[in-house]
């Protein structure tokens, strides 16, 4: 058995990755702040099903404590970190910029220090989908430029990956990025889609629904997502030996490095994803369309055959099934 740093344990994934990590035996200290990017309540109700784990320990430190982190590292000697906190959103980022350089940028150089320094034997991060921006060649694959964001939430991710490709060059640090794709399901994020939708139809409220309903999304769920982290974790990044300076593959180095995608490889257009939900509830939505936003792309499909490849793995959980736990949660969670 293992220790394990993951970050941002009292978020979405981080709660999923955490459980799961516990429940297979690890020792797991979860690291979050606990912001209010989103209400509170529901990250502190995810920390108290961690706390009654005996192997589970939450600590508050910023990302950006750059001694606090340190001392945290050399205190734990961690075997390996799962760095899955962030400053997340789209949107959010168009208003607050500042809240992505700090805690994705300088938050995350803290954590590939603590590892550097102490040793770990594997760091797996978050990236995101958002990386591919401008790309428009279907399906979204990590051997593509990745070079045109359209948000400063999806350069930062891009920023994350450069920042641990130059310690995996400069130390022989392993370290391997993961670019989800739209993660829902059970205790998910009240700024997500799924939530937003289910809470203003059960109110009776009209929904928004973006680019007219033509967003195509590669809708994934937190458990597939969980189970491709671990896989992944546990088979550190390592060179890849017929890798060449003269034609450079972005995914892959000379260096322990990697890149994969983590999507269900099944993207869904928008109105299907809400009729999915008006069926789960057994109500219909009222519909608003709108125009689509800054910093939004059309469509997200992920090339997963990477992923299956190195660790016999792909997403698989269908999207009406996902719906369904989300809905039976917030029905039981809200009682409602």
């Amino acid at each position: 058995m293992m220790k394990f740093l993951v970050t941002g344990a009292a978020g979405f994934i981080g709660f999923h990755t955490s459980m799961r990590l516990c429940n297979e035996g690890h020792e797991v200290v979860g690291l979050d702040i606990v912001n209010d990017y989103y209400d509170v309540n529901l990250k502190l109700d995810r920390l108290r099903m961690l706390d009654k784990l005996v192997n589970f320990r939450h600590v508050r430190v910023a990302l950006e404590d750059r001694d606090g982190i340190a001392k945290l590292f050399a205190n734990e000697k961690f075997d390996r970190v799962i760095h899955l906190a962030a400053q997340a959103g789209v949107r959010y980022s168009l208003e607050h910029p500042f809240a992505y350089t700090d805690a994705n940028i300088t938050g995350t150089l803290t954590i590939l220090e603590g590892c550097r320094h102490n040793d770990v034997e594997h760091l797996v991060y978050a990236s995101s989908s958002s990386v591919y921006g401008l790309n428009t060649t279907m399906p979204f694959a990590t051997h593509n430029n990745v070079d045109h964001p359209v948000s400063l939430y999806a350069a930062t991710k891009k920023a994350n990956e450069l920042m641990a490709h130059t310690y995996s060059h400069l130390y022989g640090m392993p370290t391997t990025g993961l670019r989800f794709f739209t993660v829902y399901g059970p205790w998910g994020r009240p700024d997500m889609a799924l939530f937003l939708f289910t809470k203003a139809i059960l109110e009776g409220k009209p929904i928004d629904v973006y680019n007219h309903g033509k967003m195509q999304r590669d809708f994934t769920y937190v458990d597939d997502i969980v189970e491709g982290i671990v896989r992944i974790q546990d088979q550190p990044a390592a060179q890849n030996s017929s890798w060449s300076g003269a034609a450079p593959q972005p995914h892959c180095s000379s260096a322990p490095y990697k890149v994969f995608n983590i999507g269900n490889h099944q993207p869904v257009e928008l109105e299907h994803f809400i009729t999915c939900i008006e069926k789960a509830l057994g109500k219909e939505a009222e519909r608003n369309y709108m125009p689509i936003q800054p910093g939004d792309v059309p469509a997200t499909y992920a090339d997963i055959e990477d992923l299956n490849k190195s660790v016999g793995f792909h997403p698989s959980t269908p999207i009406e099934t996902g719906i369904q736990n989300f809905v039976d949660w917030y029905r039981d969670y809200y009682q409602v």
